[in-house]
């Protein structure tokens, strides 16, 4: 078996069929919108389950008045059913040879692909993806669920014949599944994270309990439906839609789950590690957010570096662990490259209804999200230079969503929260240095190491960025993304420091055995 990245938007470009693209994602609008009404169950133990604390409707960030869906407000006792439903099936699930547990996920890759415009469609209802990043997150969960099959397949179940201590001694190596793991997914990537995570804990032989972000808990719900009909036994994936104080606390403490696996913020994530780690030591794979830096060094190819930075500041409105926020600028080239930046932003990144072919940027996830900007934007007028933005959209056709300018602001203190925290959002922080040696030292100076970029065309300075980052993901000179959209085996996804409590990246070779413990089997003849 060979793996191939799906890459939807840039084939069909290349074949000279754009139109044709855009033609079946606005189809695909036309026909979820169809289905807002629909009232959605929980899953446990393949049936659904209808909670006894109602349910809640489910709105778009887009217009907070338009309903997309009905979910349920998953209990307690609905978690602990869940949990219990994957221990059951535990068992079975783990004797099932891998190659049966591959051509499930093989199957369900391909029943995702025939689906994927209606599925990127409803994301940007889902969380306020524009159509080109929804589109590239439906690929990435088609990547996943090839991609970890494809490695179950090269590794041959993760089973190994070991050397000979005595003659006389056949040893092997066996890496089996844990048991019963906790998925917690987040919004921002409601298909792709969802589907690597838990792709990664059921192909490897474990079942799970999924809860998806309140926000966006739709993707999850199609996932199910999609693993459902690729053939997936019931109890092997069981889905509880819920709040974190309710689902997410009993996962977290529930005796019977083996591991968690959880993406989101650092808080959260520290939270859940101390946890799982507070009696009987637990797998706890988290990935917990960055504060990533873009260095733009005096030898850059500016027009490369300019294209870059704005695509990763503002991309998806910065709601992204690898978003740029701190943009680490030469003193002596600033000036030409602001000027630069600034006309891209004004020129290229438009705000609007992401339904809309010509957006780059729709709107930010929810009313905190809509009112951390407001906050963070009077901070940055009042403690530095706001260059760009700063502003919610609190009148005309985007009233009714939670719409913001991209902003970009520079000469703020060195220690300002703005530089330090993670904001989520599409504000980003210019720093001034006089060489690469400090911006190395000013890029390295946060708790966080999830990504990083730069951009120069000296070969001197781009080992001496690699040789000296701090970062588990790092690029140089990529104008798709200089520090975003990290590819199935091609970027490795995970942070180091503050960023991640594994640095085994997700779409990388190790990913997999992250969920499986090794077992040393010796036979004496």
């Amino acid at each position: 078996m060979t793996f191939k990245n799906e890459r939807t938007f840039f084939e069909m470009s290349k074949a000279k069929k754009t139109e044709l693209f855009h033609k079946k994602y606005d189809e695909a609008v036309e026909k979820v919108k169809k289905g807002f009404d629909t009232h959605y169950p929980n899953y446990v133990g393949g049936k659904k389950v209808f909670s006894s604390d109602g349910e809640y409707a489910v709105i778009t960030p887009i217009n907070k008045n338009q309903v997309i869906g009905y979910c349920q407000k998953g209990t307690v006792e609905d978690t602990r059913n869940a949990i219990a439903a994957a221990k059951e099936m535990f068992g079975k699930w783990s004797r099932t040879p891998y190659q049966k547990r591959v051509k499930i996920f093989q199957k369900a890759a391909k029943i995702m692909s025939a689906k994927k415009f209606e599925l990127a469609a409803l994301m940007t209802f889902d969380n306020g993806k524009n159509r080109y990043e929804s589109i590239a997150d439906v690929d990435e969960a088609i990547d996943f669920l090839n991609f970890y099959s494809y490695l179950m397949l090269k590794n041959r179940g993760f089973v190994n014949k070991m050397g000979k201590p005595f003659p006389n001694e056949d040893c092997t190596s066996v890496l089996k599944p844990y048991g019963v793991w906790a998925v917690i997914s987040p919004f921002n990537f409601p298909l792709a994270i969802t589907a690597g995570m838990s792709t990664g804990a059921m192909i490897t032989g474990n079942t799970i309990v999924l809860k998806p972000a309140s926000d966006t808990p739709l993707m999850a719900l199609k996932f199910y439906e999609i693993m459902k009909e690729a053939g997936l036994p019931d109890g092997v994936m069981n889905l509880v839609v819920g709040s974190g104080s309710t689902v997410g606390e009993e996962l977290i403490s529930n005796p019977d789950i083996a591991g968690v696996v959880f993406t989101g913020s650092r808080p959260v994530g520290k939270r859940i590690y101390a946890k799982m780690t507070s009696d009987v030591v637990k797998p706890c794979i988290t990935e917990l957010g960055g504060k990533n830096p873009i260095i733009v060094t005096s030898k850059a190819n500016l027009n490369k570096a300019i294209e870059g930075v704005a695509r990763s500041a503002f991309g998806f409105d910065g709601q992204k662990c690898s978003a740029c926020s701190r943009l680490i600028i030469a003193e002596d080239i600033k000036e030409k490259f602001m000027e630069g930046l600034l006309r891209w932003t004004k020129e290229r990144v438009t705000v609007g209804d992401p339904t809309r072919k010509e957006i780059f940027m729709g709107p930010v996830i929810n009313q905190k999200a809509y009112d951390d900007f407001a906050h963070y934007s009077e901070m940055a007028k009042r403690d530095g230079n706001v260059l760009l933005g700063g502003n919610r959209f609190e009148t005309g056709e985007l009233k009714d969503g939670f719409f913001v300018e991209p902003t970009i602001v520079d000469n703020l203190p060195p220690d300002h929260e703005i530089i330090r925290t993670e904001l989520f959002l599409p504000i980003m922080a210019v720093i001034t240095v006089k060489n690469l040696e400090e911006a190395v030292k000013v890029a390295n100076s946060t708790e966080y190491g999830l990504t990083a970029g730069i951009f120069t065309e000296s070969t001197k300075e781009r080992d001496y960025f690699f040789d000296n980052i701090e970062a588990g993901v790092t690029y140089c000179n990529r104008t798709v993304g200089g520090s975003t959209g990290a590819m199935v085996n091609g970027q490795p996804f995970g942070g180091w420091k503050a960023s991640s409590s594994t640095a085994k990246g997700a779409g990388g070779l190790y990913y997999l055995q992250q969920f499986m413990r090794e077992q040393s089997q010796t036979i004496v003849k």
